[in-house]
Order: C-alpha cells, then sequence, then structure tokens
C-alpha cells in the first residue's frame, strides 16, 4: 500500500505520511504530477553519472608504442577511423571508452607486425562500413553517398518553384 491508500484507510494518520506524497488538487485528488516531475528530473540529473564505465582503460589505449615507426603507423590509421560512439570525432581524439578499446586494438595489431590496411580491413569486418570516414561505395552504403546529391536537387527545384511564383 502506498503511503496515500495507508491515509485513507485510517490505519497511519495524517502526520506521518510525508505531505508532498499527499498533495491535494482542487477536485479533492491526489496530485501525482509534483512527484513524478521530481523523480524524472532526479533521473535525468543523474543519467550522467552512468555513463562512463568505471573500468580502467585498455592497456594500450593511452600508452604510445616504444618503436615510433610503429606508432606512427597508428596514429595514421587512427585518424581515419571513427568513433563509433562520438560519431564526429576520431577514435584518435575521442575520449569513449569504446575508442580506447579500439585505440589498444590497433595499437596490438600493428606491434604484432599487421599492416594498418589490414588492421583496416579487420575494423571493417567488425564493425562496418561505417567505421571509416570514407566508407565505400556499395549497396549498404548508397544512401550515405546519393543523399546529399538528393537533397541539393530537391533544394533546387524547390527554389526554381519560389523563384516562378515570384516573377507572376
Amino acid at each position: 500500500m502506498t503511503p496515500a491508500h495507508i491515509r485513507h484507510a485510517r490505519l497511519v494518520p495524517a502526520s506521518i505520511v510525508p505531505r508532498t506524497l499527499l498533495r491535494v488538487g482542487k477536485h479533492g485528488r491526489r496530485n501525482k504530477s509534483g512527484m513524478t516531475a521530481g523523480l524524472l528530473g532526479l533521473l535525468l540529473l543523474a543519467a550522467p553519472l552512468q555513463a562512463d564505465s568505471g573500468l580502467p582503460p585498455a592497456a594500450l589505449a593511452n600508452t604510445q608504442l616504444r618503436d615510433p615507426a610503429k606508432e606512427a603507423k597508428a596514429q595514421a590509421l587512427m585518424i581515419t577511423l571513427r568513433c563509433l560512439v562520438c560519431q564526429g570525432q576520431s577514435i584518435a581524439d575521442s575520449d569513449a571508452d569504446m575508442a580506447g578499446d579500439m585505440r589498444a586494438l590497433v595499437r596490438q595489431r600493428i606491434q604484432a607486425g599487421e599492416s594498418p590496411d589490414a588492421v583496416r580491413r579487420w575494423l571493417i569486418e567488425r564493425y562496418g562500413d561505417y567505421v571509416t570516414y570514407d566508407p565505400p561505395f556499395n549497396g549498404a552504403t548508397a544512401a550515405l553517398w546519393l543523399a546529399p546529391l538528393a537533397m541539393l536537387l530537391v533544394g533546387a527545384w524547390l527554389a526554381r518553384g519560389s523563384f516562378k511564383r515570384k516573377r507572376r
């Protein structure tokens, strides 16, 4: 039973039940909107606390390779890969946990002797074409390549129609 039900059943005196739970509107009904808004506000404030994990970063996420040539190859590759969480940053620039894991994977594979192209192909197989800033043109990515052109054509058609109406 909720505190309001307890009060209405006369099992507990009204002075014990918190007043915020028992607000009464103008028609004699309990007003739940204040309590609901308060709980929603608390949930929204608590949401950012759950965004980061408490786990430590991957071993090579923020540590450079000892061989400067291999580190340069890893850095050049990481700049061309998109963070799947941030979507606007490369994995080299992102602070997201997943970007750190991806940086560690790139460094581990390059340290093991794989070429940057092989690591790139492996990441595309694992995460899809979207992981690159330059996805290839195929059936799955056709919308990415054709949507800007379609938007330009629709904009030109709308502008042409607008200018025609203004001339009349």
